[in-house]
């Protein structure tokens, strides 16, 4: 069974855009981050990634998970395990 999920892309058929209200500006970057994360953009998007590049997504993530998730909530639903 799969762990992770991008269901909410394959289903949206809303509005996408930035800017026009606050529940379109969620709906569009979670459209976008699952499309972005996308297995085939990502085999050839990371390669072409600075290291710059690679360490300012790789601290942005990290910092909204610290600054949004308890621990317990961090292994649940991004680790997706038990918290210890």
């Amino acid at each position: 069974m799969k762990k992770y999920s991008h269901d909410f892309v394959e289903s949206y058929d809303g509005f996408m855009a930035f800017g026009w209200d606050r529940e379109t500006d969620r709906n569009t970057v979670k459209c976008y981050l699952q499309m972005f994360s996308d297995d085939a953009l990502m085999q050839d998007l990371i390669t072409r990634l600075s290291g710059e590049e690679l360490d300012e997504v790789y601290t942005l993530i990290n910092r909204l998970l610290k600054t949004h998730l308890t621990e317990p909530e961090y292994h649940r639903l991004f680790l997706k395990e038990d918290h210890p």
